[in-house]
């Protein structure tokens, strides 16, 4: 076992969570997590402010997506805007039990989601990644949250996200899972393979 200062075990498993999603190609997430879990604090404050910064981005993809992609077909236009108003819920769900608990909600990050935008397919490629990672990232999540309260509201955010991600997958023309359970990475793969979506 090595030790990272300011790793918590938190962190650890949060890390470790986001990763199994880069199994699939996901990896628009890696830097802005990584600035969510280094706030300082810890517990059930720091695991939440890693979910509202997946919120955040999933909320600017749908949002932009809206806004830039050209001639979305009537089903996947109708479908990206119900998940944006979801992920907005979940976004003012979790800065509302921050607060709550006495945190400090992080800021929103900027973002920069390449060439994403440049038709519905690639539109839909990337949100698969990022359903996938958000599911892969809760369930990862779980075992370190320390109220059942949050863990009860938690496990609601994941269900709806894992319906964004059936929902996703199945206009992609892929099953609706790889399988029974999430596979991993290890973290400094998932970190190099999200380079390209830094923006800051």
């Amino acid at each position: 076992m090595f030790d990272v200062p300011g790793l918590t075990r938190q962190s650890f498993i949060l890390r470790g969570a986001l990763a199994t999603g880069a199994v699939y190609g996901s990896g628009a997430v890696g830097p802005f997590v990584r600035k969510a879990i280094a706030q300082e604090g810890g517990g059930d404050v720091e695991i939440l402010n890693f979910a509202l910064t997946l919120e955040y981005l999933e909320t600017a993809y749908y949002t932009q997506a809206l806004k830039q992609v050209g001639g979305l077909s009537g089903d996947v236009k109708s479908l990206a805007t119900e998940i944006r108003n979801n992920e907005a819920e979940h976004v003012d769900a979790l800065r509302q039990t921050i607060a709550d608990l006495g945190g400090t909600p992080v800021k929103a990050p900027g973002v920069d989601f390449g060439g994403a935008f440049a038709s519905e397919k690639s539109f839909l490629k990337l949100a698969q990644t990022l359903e996938d990672t958000g599911v892969s990232a809760y369930n990862g999540a779980a075992p370190a949250i320390e109220s059942t309260e949050v863990l009860g509201a938690a496990g609601s955010i994941v269900q709806v996200e894992a319906r964004h991600a059936a929902a996703i997958r199945s206009l992609n023309g892929n099953p609706i899972s790889d399988g029974g359970f999430d596979k991993s990475l290890e973290v400094q793969a998932v970190l190099d393979a999200v380079k390209p979506f830094v923006k800051s």
